[in-house]
């Protein structure tokens, strides 16, 4: 079984891969698939949503006699994440106080 991810869990997810050092799209995918099925298509519109939204920076670099895109996060990608990490710590609180607990009454602040 596999759970859907939402747009904003993707965003995060995205971000918080380009914090730990530039780089580009297909090594932004082979690494979110050890967690989430994700496809290269899915990928690239993420991406330019984050760099229109000004959480991500781009940048071409030559590989092999090609241009490769990169991306870098900004200050403004790195407050999001923050808040997206927060965000995720509390849902995951609450989630695992139902499917880990049973529901316990002490579990679910």
């Amino acid at each position: 079984m596999s759970f859907p991810i939402s747009a904003g869990l993707l965003d995060s997810m995205v971000l918080s891969v380009v914090e730990k050092g530039d780089t580009y799209g297909y090594e932004i995918t082979q690494y979110l698939r050890k967690a989430v099925d994700v496809s290269e298509s899915t990928l690239y519109p993420v991406l330019r949503r984050l760099q229109k939204n000004n959480m991500l920076d781009t940048y071409d670099r030559e590989y092999m006699g090609r241009n490769r895109r990169y991306y870098h996060i900004t200050e403004s990608g790195t407050l999001a994440l923050d808040d997206y990490r927060d965000q995720w710590t509390q849902h995951k609180r609450k989630v695992d106080s139902i499917l880990m607990n049973g529901g316990s009454a002490d579990e679910t602040a």
